[in-house]
């Protein structure tokens, strides 16, 4: 069986910071005994530091339940059936306010991954005295790295939902006041191009952990967010040793057999073979054994079928695209190795024309049994093509021909055929067709209407307001508990 990493959190002199790593070569003893003057003394300490930080990723918070809930709903990609709770109703028509749990676990994640991504940075001195008998330099930057990537990585959840954030370069107590997106912005693209210095290639680096590749995949995410046209193709161009999964075999991006497969750049990680009992207990800080995600019990039409895919998202596939059976089930898809065949009965007696097939269980098992241990492909090389076909449109003095070429990779996989005017204007038209289909139910395609200034006409029938809905509040938990965030400091209409 494919190593995983686990995240088991613990406590570290008061501060949720330190996790256990299933590595062979791994021990923690004593862990409620340590503290930073006696700790980073061995590259299991120093390894299990970082491990700490990716545990954030896993939680109900994010990755484990709310995240893509809350997207895809916002992104009108889903809609809610009759089962779906309250707190996640709001995420349909943009009612939500401050109170949001959901909303709430979304920050206090995110902000304790940064903490927790911090605490090893703020030790830097002393992972860098150790002697390389104990820690070799090669690895002692693939760890700094590593706390770089991941500190930029959640502020890049953040900042699309927040706007202006707190900025925390080092473990405090204390609450900041919000600086600037832009400065916000800066410190993401400082920490992954620090981390494309330093960090291992995929070729070397063990599955789960962060790449000099993934650092620079995110790297020209954030810059092509800044519309830094140039300088993101300059880093996706650095994005080197990957293919797509061959025609016809689209689904692998999505089963947990072939997960870190040739197209998969960075993956949330879950196994639940290695423990699920504390999957309904961590919302926030990663603590226990939650090695699952309960997208496939939420989402499954056989299961608890709380959203189901719009009649939006289902047009807009072309007759013939090879994604779209790979994409939803519909009445007539086999199932369970295909021993059983789905009916209209499976899709609420026919009131409902699809169900998600991505990251679902249904193509070996019967039920998804609320957990799953399918990994999240949260950034794939289908996304660097079409994000670098937008970079040679976008940009100043851009080949058409190249992004067209970009494009035609992503749908020959498809099985389609490729003819696009060479405007700017059709190109561009073809990649917010490509990226919606391409990337169905995988949490890109609101902040790609947000980005594009879209959103306004694509989810006016939603509930969106101009002006309000671009971004979530800041927490009341939040504004209550940090001095320099008060509830006047929240975003527009909240």
């Amino acid at each position: 069986m494919r190593k995983k990493i686990k995240y088991i959190v613990v406590v570290l002199s008061g501060i949720l910071a330190i996790n256990s790593c299933d590595t062979k070569d791994l021990e923690l003893t004593n862990p409620n005994a340590l503290s930073p003057d006696t700790f980073f003394k061995t590259e299991n300490q120093v390894q299990s530091s970082v491990n700490a930080a990716y545990a954030n990723l896993q939680t109900r918070g994010l990755y484990a339940r709310h995240i893509f809930f809350a997207l895809d709903l916002m992104s009108a990609e889903n809609q809610g059936n009759g089962g779906l709770e309250g707190n996640k109703k709001p995420f349909a028509n943009f009612s939500f306010d401050a109170s949001s749990d959901i909303i709430q676990y979304y920050w206090e994640a995110c902000f304790l991954g940064i903490a927790k991504a911090n605490f090893v940075l703020d030790n830097e001195e002393k992972i860098q005295a150790l002697p390389n008998s104990v820690l070799t330099q090669e690895k002692k930057n693939k760890f700094l790295g590593e706390a770089h990537f991941l500190r930029a990585y959640y502020y890049f959840l953040l900042v699309p939902r927040f706007g202006d954030l707190p900025i925390y370069t080092t473990q405090t107590i204390d609450g900041a006041a919000r600086s600037p997106k832009e400065e916000v912005y800066k410190l993401i693209t400082d920490d992954f191009d620090f981390a494309s210095k330093n960090l291992l290639s995929k070729d070397v680096e063990e599955k789960g952990r962060a790449t000099k590749e993934a650092a620079f995949a995110y790297l020209g995410k954030a810059l092509l967010y800044q519309k830094k046209y140039d300088e993101a193709l300059a880093a996706f161009n650095k994005v080197t040793g990957f293919t797509l999964e061959p025609k016809g075999q689209f689904y692998n991006n999505f089963m947990d057999e072939t997960e870190h497969g040739p197209e998969s750049i960075f993956e949330i990680e879950y196994d639940e073979a290695l423990g699920v009992g504390d999957k309904w207990g961590s919302d926030t800080s990663g603590e226990g054994k939650a090695e699952s995600t309960l997208r496939g019990q939420e989402y499954g039409n056989l299961d608890w079928y709380n959203v189901f895919p719009t009649d939006d998202l289902l047009d807009e596939y072309e007759a013939g695209d090879l994604r779209f059976g790979d994409t939803f089930y519909v009445p007539g898809s086999k199932y369970n190795n295909g021993a059983n065949t789905m009916t209209a009965a499976n899709f609420g007696n026919g009131t409902r024309r699809a169900g998600w097939k991505k990251y679902q269980n249904y193509y070996k098992r019967v039920s998804e049994l609320q957990q799953s241990s399918i990994n999240f492909k949260v950034m794939r090389y289908s996304d660097v093509l079409l994000m670098k076909a937008e970079c040679e449109n976008q940009r100043t003095g851009g080949s058409q021909t190249a992004a067209i070429a970009y494009i035609k990779e992503v749908r020959d996989r498809a099985g389609l055929t490729t003819n696009i005017p060479a405007t700017k204007d059709d190109v561009f038209n073809a990649i917010i067709h490509e990226r919606k289909v391409e990337l169905a139910g995988e949490q890109v395609r609101f902040d790609d209407l947000i980005r594009w200034g879209l959103a306004a006409e694509e989810l006016k029938d939603k509930g969106f307001q101009v002006g309000k809905s671009e971004l979530w509040p800041i927490p009341n938990r939040e504004t209550s508990s940090n001095p320099n965030i008060k509830p006047s400091d929240n975003n527009p209409g909240y």
